[in-house]
């Protein structure tokens, strides 16, 4: 299980993906400890701190850690940690407190978009301020992904944008649509176009064999290649992840902090009806998606982008749809003719369990 932690609604950035609620507070350290002592059942689990931007509340994340630590040579579970930061705050201390605890890094970076997405309070970018941060981050965690988001208004540098940032050195790359934004039917040729010059870019590094990772293609290349595995990769909404707003209530997923979705708050627990409810709900198959030949590769049962894009998890996103039937073509074709070609390097990431070790060792042999 894994437990996101709203640390804080504030961010330190004008950003458009942060939104600050009036009254809006941070998480108390003792918060954040209650959730640790949810999490203390002696299995294994994820705390994951969020935002805003969370190293705004740089103290109540150690003071969290340090409680979970202590827990853990008692014996009363295991933790991993995560945090997802804008990576304006990032400091050498803080990266060295990160690599002494083993704290997971993802870095939200929207490439050569950065600067229309993301700017800090006097109105400036700050793409070029963090290219120092980032060469600093890789080369103390090489494996950091980097989050990348596509707005309407930023789907023109999106291939662009993707080659930016594995310009600086990120190998793990996740794309994301906005799906909150307004997409509309005049996107869709940009949005292809841009696709097929991704297909294009992965070749290539593909055939000079680059290792990396980019979200798009390795899922839809995946949903093929693994489909007994389908299953595992649903939406299992409140089942594998909860979220924690910074008052302390419990949410079953990330984009749905808000009273109808609460099922729980650290003090009293989590109301097991209100979570199965939820589950249940999202589970029901969508009558327009029944006929579908792709419904079991297309990610329309993913609670937060529906509710992100239609307000109700229930009810499917029209732009999901229309963006699957752009992307599976494109990704298919790619992996026909990688496969057609044998390329070694798609070879081993699609078909052999093992690539994941094997590489990592290969990378710290060089």
């Amino acid at each position: 299980m894994h437990y996101t932690l709203h640390l804080t609604d504030r961010c330190n950035l004008a950003c458009r993906y942060c939104y600050v609620k009036k009254g809006s507070r941070d998480m108390t350290a003792e918060t954040a400890k209650r959730v640790v002592d949810l999490a203390s059942d002696g299995g294994h689990h994820g705390i994951v701190f969020f935002g805003g931007e969370p190293l705004l509340c740089r103290e109540v994340i150690e003071e969290t850690v340090a409680y979970g630590e202590a827990k853990q040579k008692r014996g009363e579970g295991f933790f991993h940690y995560k945090i997802t930061t804008n990576g304006t705050l990032l400091d050498a201390a803080f990266l060295e407190y990160a690599c002494r605890h083993e704290i997971f890094i993802a870095l939200s970076h929207d490439g050569l978009a950065q600067d229309r997405c993301r700017v800090d309070p006097a109105g400036n970018g700050t793409a070029k301020r963090l290219e120092p941060v980032v060469k600093m981050l890789l080369a103390e965690k090489p494996y950091t992904p980097v989050m990348m988001t596509v707005t309407p208004e930023t789907l023109t540098l999106y291939a662009d944008s993707v080659k930016y940032l594995y310009g600086l050195g990120f190998r793990y790359i996740i794309c994301s649509m906005d799906h909150s934004a307004d997409w509309r039917e005049e996107h869709l040729p940009m949005l292809k176009r841009q696709y097929r010059a991704l297909a294009s870019f992965y070749r290539e590094k593909s055939k000079k064999e680059e290792k990396f990772y980019l979200s798009p293609f390795e899922v839809k290349m995946a949903s093929h290649i693994r489909q007994h595995d389908l299953k595992t990769e649903r939406c299992e909404l409140g089942k594998k992840q909860l979220s924690i707003a910074p008052d302390g209530r419990i949410y079953p997923c990330v984009q749905l902090i808000g009273e109808e979705y609460c099922i729980g708050d650290v003090t009293n627990g989590i109301n097991e009806a209100k979570r199965q409810a939820l589950y249940q709900l999202n589970e029901q198959e969508k009558e327009e998606c029944l006929d579908c030949a792709v419904r079991d590769r297309c990610n329309h049962h993913c609670a937060c982008v529906n509710k992100c894009a239609t307000g109700s998890i229930a009810s499917l996103s029209p732009f999901q749809c229309a963006h699957e039937r752009i992307l599976l073509p494109i990704a298919d074709s790619l992996a026909e003719r990688l496969y057609s070609e044998r390329n070694a390097l798609f070879m081993q990431k699609q078909y052999n369990d093992m690539f994941p070790l094997l590489s990592l060792t290969e990378d710290r042999t060089i």
